[in-house]
């Protein structure tokens, strides 16, 4: 691996959603409603993910995507685009800081998975022709299509056993890349939830009071990950973010890495990991002492869910305490999630969303002068 991607390819990152703009929601509304047809829904995608990719490049990003702008949901494109794949209700829901919680769906085996075409190759190419940084493709991680589910994760007798299924998984993430691969890309993001809400300590009850061993489910979708990308060619950053929930301010768990840290820092094939620190529920740095010492991360400081903007000396501070747990030339800058990860997005405006991508970009030059 080239010295560029063996750690985060870039000092200043973003985990890759970004706020739809007025005009493409309304898109999607007139499209779902039946009053605009696809190529009129894709010219409205075009026209967003260009002034999206605008945007990055004006604030000095090194890295681009499209917002996700061609998805409802940061899964959903990839749901749709597999056999054997369907939405339900999940068992899990949002909270807010008042304690509201809010249901959500989640997809569910419905039969043997396989890919009947590229899911996400459309999105990178356009991206190829019409940006200079480097571009990112994100996916939802395996665990995704698994876990809010429980153990009413398929239906049918399509798998005997969860392997069974994230074998066939595997082999449609493994074509998925390759196809992007073989287009040029060279940075892939893989969006995990699943086993961030196992560093729990509520959520891991309920999981062994469901029947099954949290320890053992972090291991099987640790196992499930470096399957997805074990053929990934040696040239591509392979990054993983954690996610706590991420939807209209609302998030889904709590706790610190230390529960997953010796399993999952250690995943081969992963490059980097994006971890969310911008809150107490994230617990402290101590983990990081647990990531293997050819790989990275990329700090999430910034908080995608809250317009105030965050302090460029508050934000240096906190990279040197956690450079205490792993070497500062291995550390980037991110915020801790994307700004919209279903069409409804944060509670924040654009102005802000260009405000903390900008911060951190000047933080990131700061702390390490390139």
């Amino acid at each position: 691996m080239s010295d560029a991607l063996r750690y985060p390819p870039v000092r200043a990152d973003h985990i890759g959603s970004l706020l739809r703009p007025p005009e493409l929601r309304q898109a999607f509304r007139a499209f779902h409603a039946g009053k605009l047809d696809r190529a009129g829904l894709t010219e409205a995608q075009n026209a967003a993910i260009g002034a999206a990719i605008a945007l990055q490049r004006d604030v000095g990003l090194p890295v681009v995507t499209d917002g996700e702008f061609r998805r409802g949901s940061y899964w959903s494109r990839f749901v749709e685009g597999i056999d054997g794949l369907s939405i339900d209700e999940a068992r899990y829901t949002f909270h807010d800081a008042q304690g509201h919680e809010l249901a959500f769906t989640a997809p569910v085996v419905t039969g043997k998975v396989s890919r009947r075409a590229p899911i996400s190759l459309d999105e990178y190419i356009f991206l190829r022709d019409h940006a200079s940084a480097l571009a990112k493709i994100t996916l939802p991680a395996p665990s995704t299509m698994h876990f809010w589910r429980g153990t009413d994760y398929a239906t049918g007798d399509a798998y005997a056993n969860p392997r069974a299924f994230f074998r066939d998984l595997g082999r449609v993430y493994r074509a998925e890349i390759a196809d992007l691969a073989a287009a040029g890309c060279r940075y892939v993001q893989l969006d995990e939830v699943a086993l961030a809400m196992l560093c729990d300590p509520a959520i891991r009850a309920r999981v062994a009071a469901d029947g099954n061993d949290p320890a053992a489910l972090t291991e099987l979708y640790v196992e499930a990950i470096a399957e997805a990308i074990a053929a990934a060619p040696a040239a591509m950053a392979i990054g993983v973010h954690l996610c706590r929930g991420n939807f209209n301010g609302r998030h889904l768990s709590e706790g610190g890495y230390q529960e997953v840290a010796k399993a999952l820092f250690g995943c081969s094939g992963v490059t980097h990991f994006l971890l969310e620190f911008d809150t107490p529920r994230a617990g402290d740095f101590a983990p990081l002492r647990h990531v293997a010492p050819d790989k990275g991360v990329v700090l999430g400081l910034v908080s995608s869910k809250d317009p105030a903007l965050e302090k460029g000396e508050g934000l240096l501070r906190r990279i040197g305490e956690a450079a205490q747990f792993i070497d500062r030339d291995r550390l980037a800058l991110s915020p801790q999630c994307g700004f919209a990860s279903t069409v409804a997005g944060n509670p924040l405006g654009e102005n802000d969303q260009r405000a903390k991508l900008a911060l951190c970009v000047e933080t990131a030059r700061a702390a390490w002068k390139n």
